[in-house]
């Protein structure tokens, strides 16, 4: 028997929703409603949608040089961020890879971070390993649930209820009372949508997420429109576009290194794999992550092997992500190509069913961001 799976304080809701529930990072987690996966990308890229995100880790970082503590784990310019400001950030390893991806907010006496939920115990053993000896509290945050409002129209649903909400701008954190909960609030989600970050305590997740569900704009996503969403938004998913052998700049996540961090910044380096990473940043990865556009009808799923030839060779590459793309209306994919290849408009060929199909790499993302600067 396997490890009985975890239930968010939604999984009530999902079920009165129609949600058929899978498996996903130890939860049982709603993968699809009545309405159907189409149908609920198309209704997040028009309208809003809400996603249960609880599984992920919520913790809070307390202490004296919180920030600069931090910074021994991350690239990113921690002591820099502002108060009410988040950040996306990335725990390396001494080889330059990547063990995690997460989000950094400034609370003003604290920094709360969102982990991934499959990293959550491994996150939790890094920080505690390396913060605690220098006097930072590490705590995993269990009593709050936390779920995303996404979509064009997620701004004028949630100021309905927290007028406060349209004076935030992308990346902006805040603390207002929802459902007559004090919530965390951050304008920031994975979808490439306008949107936000909800963590409201488990008391008042099932009222809040209720009253948004009342309003016709608003529909329940499952995990399945959350994964063709962040894919046409060229977004990363830990485990399969990144992973501790993936280099930020080999997942062209150079952006996420930070100018204080970086060769001549303020504070270079310091951070786990430095001495790989800063002279790959300048002298380039010997493999780059692409979009990928499927010449056919046929997605290429991922793990479908990349050729630089029609007929023969070895492969060259990988896809890491695809899927049908509603957006676009095509196949969409991502993966790993050697640089040399990584051109927008090379051809390639993926090998589907032992049959190889014409696939161009293409440029990132497929589905223009919407976020509100």
């Amino acid at each position: 028997m396997g490890e009985e799976l975890k239930e968010t304080i939604l999984h009530g809701l999902h079920e009165a929703h129609g949600a058929r529930m899978v498996p996903f990072a130890g939860y049982d987690m709603p993968v699809q409603f009545k309405p159907g996966v189409m149908k609920e990308h198309q209704h997040t890229r028009t309208a809003a949608g809400l996603f249960d995100v609880s599984h992920m880790g919520q913790v809070i970082l307390r202490g004296d040089g919180a920030a600069e503590a931090l910074e021994s784990l991350v690239p990113v310019d921690v002591v820099g961020l502002k108060t009410g400001r988040q950040r996306y950030a990335l725990f390396t390893n001494d080889e330059g890879g990547i063990e995690d991806d997460l989000m950094i907010a400034n609370k003003g006496d604290h920094l709360f971070l969102v982990v991934n939920a499959a990293r959550k115990d491994a996150d939790l053993a890094l920080m505690r390993a390396a913060l605690e000896p220098r006097g930072i509290e590490v705590t995993l945050i269990e009593d709050r649930a936390l779920i995303a409002l996404q979509g064009p129209q997620a701004e004028e649903v949630l100021a309905g209820i927290a007028p406060a909400v349209r004076d935030m701008r992308f990346m902006d954190v805040a603390t207002l009372t929802l459902a007559g909960a004090e919530c965390w609030i951050s304008r920031s989600g994975y979808t490439g949508e306008d949107g936000f970050e909800i963590s409201v305590p488990n008391a008042a997740a099932v009222t809040l997420a209720e009253k948004l569900l009342e309003d016709e704009r608003v529909m329940p996503i499952g995990l399945g429109a959350r994964d063709s969403l962040r894919l046409e938004a060229g977004l990363c998913l830990y485990g399969h576009d990144i992973d501790a052998t993936t280099t930020p700049t080999a997942a062209r996540l150079g952006w996420a290194i930070s100018k204080a961090r970086r060769a001549d910044g303020d504070r270079e380096g310091g951070f786990p794999g430095a001495d790989k990473i800063l002279p790959e940043m300048a002298e380039g990865a010997g493999r780059a992550r692409v979009g990928l556009q499927p010449g056919g009808r046929a997605p290429m799923r991922e793990g479908t092997q990349l050729f630089d030839s029609e007929d023969g060779g070895s492969p060259v590459g990988e896809v890491t992500s695809g899927g049908f793309g509603p957006t676009v209306g095509a196949p969409v994919a991502m993966g790993y190509v050697p640089a040399a290849l990584s051109e927008t408009g090379t051809e390639l060929w993926g090998e589907v069913r032992g049959k190889r199909l014409p696939v161009t790499a293409a440029a990132l993302p497929f589905v223009p961001a919407r976020f509100k600067r």
